[in-house]
């Protein structure tokens, strides 16, 4: 038999492994006419024996006697073959046949919670469709399935599939399906053909009113081309109307009743004849239902997206995050009117370094002046967003998440917060529906209604919508995670101003910076924290009431951020780390926040999705760095392989699903809380994952080691794995504290680890900028012994590095300086 079809890889993509002519996919087949036969061989058995049968010749007592056994050969049934197996497949037969048997919970995949017999019989192609073969167990069912789906989606009818398709490694296929198909399913653009839908999304556009593209007030260039495209598309009757110059939340809240999708940036230039060209860039969203690109998604897609080498999307999302910034004040929640006083957690420095490395080195000038323009845009945010009223608290110098919106959230649903209202309304007599429009009318003024909306607000810039840790105070609260960010950022500019503009910035805002500067603010911020969020006697950060002065109880994973971001000093490091597995660490990855913290759960009291037991992509992602960061290498493998195998778990068992979150203490991605799961509703296959869980996915799977990934592979439970490679899986760290690095991390350059350098720590970059770096050698003792009780006081050791310490002030002209570093 001669096999015609031309060389296929059988991982391809789905649009090029599908894209030939079933005539040339099938191979061609020459059919002769099968034998049947039966063979026939003696057999001895002792008389008597019960396994006898009627084909047996009669026996005599005590003697043995040969039997004829027929053996019958399964001419229909192909069981062994020395060339790869391919499938002939006639998909509407097939999967008719396949999920009428199969997808008993009609649901339309398969799962390991169908009761089907997980078996079907399928025409193999070398036998032109006249023999079949066995397609066995929930995986290599549910990725016919898939595969089915995918190849109708290429206009294909029947077609030839390989079984190395079928059982591919579960860990490879997942990588291969985010890497080839989620990234493309999350892709959209505000250009012509994309607006359509995106107009169309009910969360852009209210219910029987004209969609809405709102276009800021200086960009003209923006304004003409979606005037072009209303016009083109007036099926649609688009709506463009041009944002006030000065967007002040009393704007903005006008039109909570008419809202609609804001524009963001695009490479705009003119042709020969004077015509603008306006080319919007495509970005990436967070899952299938939705067309906007969001605030913190965006920086975890763009890790996962640098991983699979696609730098020009994620490119595309710093310049939209820049545009934003410049037009709208802030990088916003999403590009939705509602969310222009709303912003998200700030990753732009990170984003925008990590993207700068992963540039073609061709042009160094151009790549120097994309990132000139990133960090300009990063400074104007940090001064106008997150240091200075609401948001910067001026007795703690640290920030809290404050939007400035007023009133209810238009983007709930319209009975989200009758719960909330139901007892003023009851207090004046109306109905629920009634109070609303009159609070939304500023008819009525009630305070505390006022300040519950202020922290709902609060709590979604956040990010970690909902959670009891910040229910109801939010705005009051200077979070761990918001501080962490904002010193990155202050590092992370004080490092690129040394590495790439000769340590000086001139920033767009009215005045040059410098490097030492960002490194002051840094260590300012560092001190505050440490005086205000760091609890010694816990060994955690925690939040800080900066209205009732007092630290939060609430337990939070991310305490680890700090670690992410490299404010923490190494016996800091070695303390929370040591607290923070023991508190945080479960089966299926890393919780959100403690048990204890979140408290008893009731139907008066339901769950929240940010606490006990929810586990989140960007909590997985930022402990990885961090412990990476710090040196605790195997405690970092041993999160990211817990979190891998959850998510591999679910992919196999359950027809390719990749939600938006798991319950990581019972590894389960079926729950019920508020909305929902998002993700894991579709049919036959998946097409988009979610954003973050992809990126977790592939920036994980950097962490390990090859045997690990084997092991993942093989679907080997975390423990056990752990168990038998005589991993430490008592949450204790990895490192002693003689062996743990210094204030410097370190890089250890080893197959299967991120690429990403972290930078250096920014108190010694600091001292390094202004030639003040401390060495013991050169401090007279009583500046030493100084030195040495502060960092006791602090919970340090005298055996510390001396450039990090918790309270030590190296800016205090009293300790005198090495001789080598004079000014």
């Amino acid at each position: 038999m001669m096999d015609t079809r031309k060389p296929v890889d059988v991982h391809a993509p789905p649009d090029e492994y599908y894209s030939e002519s079933p005539a040339l996919r099938t191979p061609g087949v020459h059919r002769s006419r099968s034998r049947n036969y039966q063979r026939t061989y003696p057999k001895y058995s002792q008389a008597g024996d019960d396994s006898s049968n009627g084909d047996e010749e009669e026996s005599v007592p005590g003697k043995m006697m040969p039997r004829r056994r027929s053996v019958r050969r399964r001419a229909s049934i192909d069981d062994k073959t020395s060339h790869p197996r391919r499938f002939l497949v006639d998909i509407d037969t097939v999967e008719q046949i396949l999920l009428e048997q199969e997808d008993t919970s009609g649901d339309f995949q398969i799962t390991v919670a169908d009761s089907g017999p997980k078996v079907l019989k399928v025409p193999t192609a070398s036998s032109g469709g006249f023999r079949t073969f066995e397609v066995r167990g929930t995986y290599m069912l549910s990725n016919l399935l898939q595969e089915m789906a995918l190849a109708r989606d290429c206009g294909m009818n029947q077609v030839v599939i390989d079984e190395a398709r079928l059982n591919e490694n579960p860990v490879n296929r997942l990588s291969r399906m985010i890497r080839t198909t989620f990234w493309n399913g999350l892709v959209r653009c505000m250009d012509e053909s994309g607006i359509a839908a995106i107009c169309a999304d009910p969360k852009n556009t209210k219910a029987g009113a004209r969609p809405i593209i709102y276009v800021p007030y200086d960009d003209a260039d923006a304004f003409e081309y979606y005037r072009g495209v209303a016009r083109d598309l007036h099926d649609l009757h688009i709506k463009v109307v041009r944002l006030p110059r000065n967007i002040t939340p009393q704007y903005v809240k006008s039109i909570n009743d008419e809202f609609g999708i804001l524009t963001l940036a695009a490479e705009v230039s003119r042709d020969a004849g004077g015509r603008l060209v306006y080319q919007p860039l495509p970005f990436v969203v967070p899952g299938g239902r939705f067309n906007e690109q969001y605030g913190w998604d965006s920086y975890f897609e763009a890790l996962g997206l640098l991983v699979d080498g696609r730098w020009q999307l994620a490119k595309n999302m710093v310049d939209n995050f820049a545009y934003e910034i410049r037009h709208y004040g802030k990088i916003l929640n999403a590009n939705r009117s509602y969310y222009l006083t709303r912003s998200q957690p700030p990753f732009l420095t990170d984003m925008a370094l990590k993207v700068y490395e992963a540039l073609p080195a061709g042009d160094i000038e151009r790549n120097r002046a994309w990132l000139r323009a990133a960090l300009d845009a990063a400074i104007t945010e940090y001064f106008n967003v997150w240091m200075c009223a609401p948001r910067l608290d001026e007795h703690t110098g640290l920030s809290c998440y404050h939007p400035t919106g007023i009133g209810m959230p238009p983007e709930t649903e319209s009975t989200h917060f009758d719960h909330t209202v139901q007892p003023f309304a009851e207090r004046l007599g109306v109905s629920v529906e009634v109070y609303k429009g009159m609070y939304a009318r500023d008819e009525i003024h009630e305070p505390e209604l006022d300040e519950y909306f202020v922290h709902d607000r609060a709590v979604r810039e956040s990010g970690h919508d909902t959670s009891y840790r910040l229910e109801r105070r939010c705005a009051n609260l200077a979070t761990v995670d918001l501080n962490c960010l904002l010193y990155k950022y202050e590092v992370d500019l004080a490092d690129a101003l040394d590495e790439h503009f000769g340590g000086k910035f001139a920033w767009t805002g009215g005045r040059e910076l410098t490097a030492a500067e960002w490194r002051m603010r840094a260590e300012t911020r560092r001190q505050n924290m440490n005086k205000y969020l760091w609890n010694e006697r816990k060994g955690l950060y925690f939040d800080y009431d900066v209205v009732l002065r007092e630290q939060s109880v609430y337990e939070s994973v991310t305490a680890f951020w700090a670690l992410w971001a490299g404010c923490a000093t190494p016996a800091q490091a070695r303390r929370l780390v040591d607290v923070g597995c023991r508190k945080f660490e479960v089966r299926g990855g890393l919780v959100s926040g403690t048990e204890e913290s979140r408290g008893r759960i009731s139907l008066l009291r339901p769950n929240r999705q940010w606490d006990f037991p929810f586990g989140w992509p960007p909590h997985q992602i930022m402990a990885w760095y961090g412990m990476y960061n710090y040196g605790f290498v195997d405690v970092a493998r041993r999160f990211a392989y817990r979190w891998l195998f959850t998510i591999t778990q679910a992919f196999v068992d359950f027809n390719g699903v990749v939600p938006e979150k798991f319950d990581v203490v019972n590894m389960t991605h079926r729950f019920q809380v508020e909305y929902g799961n998002v993700g894991v509703d579709f049919k036959k296959v998946p097409r988009e994952g979610f954003g973050w869980m992809n990126a977790s996915y592939q920036v994980g799977l950097t962490y390990l080691t090859s045997h690990m990934r084997r092991a993942l592979g093989m679907l080997t439970p975390p423990d056990v794995f752990f168990q038998k490679s005589n991993w430490k899986i008592d949450g204790t760290p990895s490192h002693s504290p003689t062996s743990t690095p210094g204030p410097v991390p370190v890089f250890i350059s080893e197959v299967g680890t991120p690429r990403y350098r972290p930078q250096s720590n920014a108190l010694y970059n600091a001292l390094r900028s202004i030639g003040t770096r401390p060495d013991p050698t050169g401090l007279s003792p009583d500046a030493r012994k100084r030195q040495q009780l502060l960092a006791m006081a602090a919970g340090g050791s005298p055996e510390e590095d001396a450039r990090v310490g918790d309270s030590v002030n190296y800016f205090d002209p009293t300790i005198p300086r090495s001789p080598a570093s004079s000014d």
